[in-house]
C-alpha cells in the first residue's frame, strides 16, 4: 500500500507550497490530491455565491458572506451534492494507496465528520496527519495577494478546520520557515510509524456497544 501525507489547515496556510516542495524532495513519486482539484472539477450550476437554500447554487459548494466574531467573513458551504464529492474525494485517496501509489492529501476538516469519515476508509498505518498552521496576520496578507480569493475566507475556518480536538502525527508552522526546512521536518517524521489515525480509530471503537 502507498504511503498518505495528510496536509490539514486553512487556506493560504501553505499546503499546496508544501505540497509541491515534498514532491521534490521525497525520493519516491506522491500523487498530489487536493480540495481545490474537486472543487474546480464542479460545474458552475452547482457553485453558488450566496445561493439561496434550495437552490442549485447551494446544492454544491455555495460562498456565502457571515458575521464572524463582529467582521464580515466569507464561509464556504457544501451542500448535498457537495458532500458527496468530497466522500468520493476521500474514497478515491484510499483507492490510490490500496494500488499502491503514494498521496499527499490537500485538505480543509471543516467538520469532525470529515476526519471520522478519513479514519474509517483509510488505512491508519499508513497516514501520517500533519498539522499545517500558520499566524493569522500572514495567511490575510496571503488571501490578499491570491487571485480569486474572497477576502475573510480563511479568518471564517481559521480555527474551524483544527477543531476536530485530535493530535496530529507532526505540527508546522509555515508563517516563518521555508517550505523546504518544513518539508524536510516532515520526511523525517516519515521514518517513524504514524500513530494519530489509529490512535483514533482505537478510540472510537472502544466507544462503540
Amino acid at each position: 500500500m502507498g504511503n498518505i501525507i495528510f496536509l490539514n489547515g486553512c487556506s493560504s496556510s501553505g499546503k499546496t507550497t508544501l505540497a509541491l516542495k515534498l514532491q521534490q524532495l521525497l525520493p519516491e513519486p506522491y500523487q498530489h490530491i487536493a480540495l481545490d482539484q474537486f472543487r474546480d472539477g464542479l460545474p458552475s450550476s452547482v457553485r453558488g455565491l450566496n445561493a439561496p437554500d434550495n437552490t442549485p447554487g447551494a446544492a454544491g459548494l455555495n460562498v456565502v458572506p457571515v458575521e464572524h466574531n463582529g467582521e464580515w467573513v466569507t464561509e464556504i458551504q457544501f451542500g448535498e451534492h457537495g458532500e458527496r464529492i468530497l466522500a468520493g474525494m476521500r474514497r478515491s485517496i484510499g483507492v490510490f494507496s490500496d494500488l499502491g501509489a503514494n498521496v499527499i492529501v490537500d485538505d480543509l476538516l471543516f467538520k469532525r465528520e470529515y476526519l471520522e469519515d478519513y479514519v474509517a476508509v483509510l488505512d491508519p498505518d499508513k497516514v501520517w496527519f500533519i498539522g499545517v498552521k500558520c499566524s493569522l496576520d500572514v495567511v490575510n496578507q496571503r488571501e490578499a495577494t491570491r487571485a480569486g480569493r474572497f477576502p475573510g475566507t480563511a479568518t471564517s475556518h481559521y480555527e474551524q478546520v483544527h477543531a476536530h480536538g485530535e493530535d496530529y502525527d507532526l505540527e508546522v508552522d509555515t508563517s516563518a520557515a521555508t517550505p523546504r526546512d518544513i518539508a524536510e521536518r516532515i520526511i523525517e517524521r516519515l521514518s517513524a510509524p504514524p500513530q494519530a489515525f489509529a490512535r483514533i480509530r482505537s478510540a472510537r471503537s472502544k466507544t462503540r456497544p
